[in-house]
Order: C-alpha cells, then structure tokens, then sequence
C-alpha cells in the first residue's frame, strides 16, 4: 500500500481554504501565497502545491468552500422569494471576502458546490415556474452579475474608509467641470456603501424575470 502522508492528511482541501481566506480577510490578497499557506498550516510550500497546483486552483478551493454556505431553499418556496434568498445569501458571502473577489477577477465559479446550491437549483425553480430554460438562464446571468458587481465595486467591510476616499477624491474635482458630483456631495456618497441598492436592484430583476402564468385549462 501507499504510504500516507501525514501531512496531506492534515492539509485538506477544506482546511486549506479556511486558511487561505482567513488570509485575505485579515491581511489581504496581496498577502496569499503557498508559503503563506505552508506556514499557517505548519505544512511544506510542496505540500500546499499538491493539494491546489496552482493560484488558480487555491482560489477555486475557497470559492467552492464559501459555496457550500449556501442554503438549500425548502421544496415549495416560491419562485421570487427562492431567487432573494439564494442571491442574497450569495452577496453577503462575497462582501464579507473581498480579498477573494480581487484575487479572482472575472474567472467563472464553477465548483461544485456553486453549481450544485445555486445555478442548478436556480435554474430548476425557473424552469418550473414557467420560464423557458434559456429565459430561466438569462434571468440567474442578470442576477449573478449584479451580485458579483455590487460585492466587488466596494470593501463593504470598511464603509467609513470607502465614503472617506470618495469624499477625498470628489472634493479634488474642479466643480466646472463635475458639478453634478461636486454639487450634490452629500447626496452621492450615501449609496456607494448602501446594501439596499443591491437588494432593491434584486428586487427589480425578479419582478422583471417573474413567469407569466400561462391560460387556464378549459
């Protein structure tokens, strides 16, 4: 038989991304490396690599590890308040890791956990609801790229330090130039760093997307 290692015993996949992400929230991403990672764990830089072979592989080990966070909707929840709850849940997952999100960019989440709580089910609940299965797609696109781009635009973790910077970059504008920015300071500065712009965005997609009933059976 093989010998084990005790090593990669001790560095699972699931222990690796509590780690690598316990790295990004409290230093940042530029801190993550595999000898970051080695070090934290107690483990070699080889034995990290075995596990992820490479960054993009690491980021896919967190992304997967935060979608298994995600609720499994009870059978029989309607289709608008499934669709709240699973992107909801999405979007607070990404604001509480935006170490994660720099690190990953535009890369596609395609683990399978995400696959299995949230685009299948996603498109299942469409499906039955009475969208076709492209207007069932196109309807979890629209709301996965607002959840993504309304995680990502801002570290909602730090709200003071994003209005300040905002307010720091505005007041260097030349007001001739910028004056609806200049002259309404503080009336833009607020929804930078509000939740409900997002949730009230979700809002509108599921009204948008919501199936028509079809006619009634004779």
């Amino acid at each position: 038989m093989p010998r084990r290692s005790p090593a990669l015993d001790r560095a699972t996949p699931e222990v690796i991304a509590v780690a690598a992400l316990r790295i990004l929230d409290e230093e940042g991403p530029g801190a993550l490396s595999f000898r970051a990672l080695a070090e934290r764990l107690d483990v070699s830089h080889a034995t990290v690599q075995r596990r992820c072979t490479d960054l993009a592989g690491l980021l896919d080990l967190c992304t997967d590890h935060l979608a298994g966070q995600l609720p499994e909707v009870p059978a029989g929840t309607g289709w608008d308040e499934a669709c709240a709850q699973r992107f909801g849940a999405l979007y607070r997952l990404l604001t509480a890791h935006p170490g994660l999100l720099a690190l990953r960019g535009g890369r596609p989440w395609l683990g399978r956990q995400l696959l299995a709580r949230l685009v299948e089910p996603a498109l299942a609940d469409g499906i039955a609801a009475g969208l076709t299965p492209a207007a069932a797609m196109t309807a979890y696109r629209r709301m996965y790229l607002l959840t993504l781009g309304s995680a990502a635009f801002v570290d909602h973790r730090d709200p003071a330090g994003v209005t300040a910077a905002s307010r720091a970059a505005i007041a260097a504008l030349d007001p001739a130039a910028f004056p609806a920015l200049t002259g309404a300071l503080a009336d833009v500065l607020p929804p930078l760093t509000d939740h409900e712009v997002y949730y009230g965005a979700l809002r509108q997609l599921i009204e948008a997307a919501r199936p028509v009933p079809g006619p009634a059976a004779p």
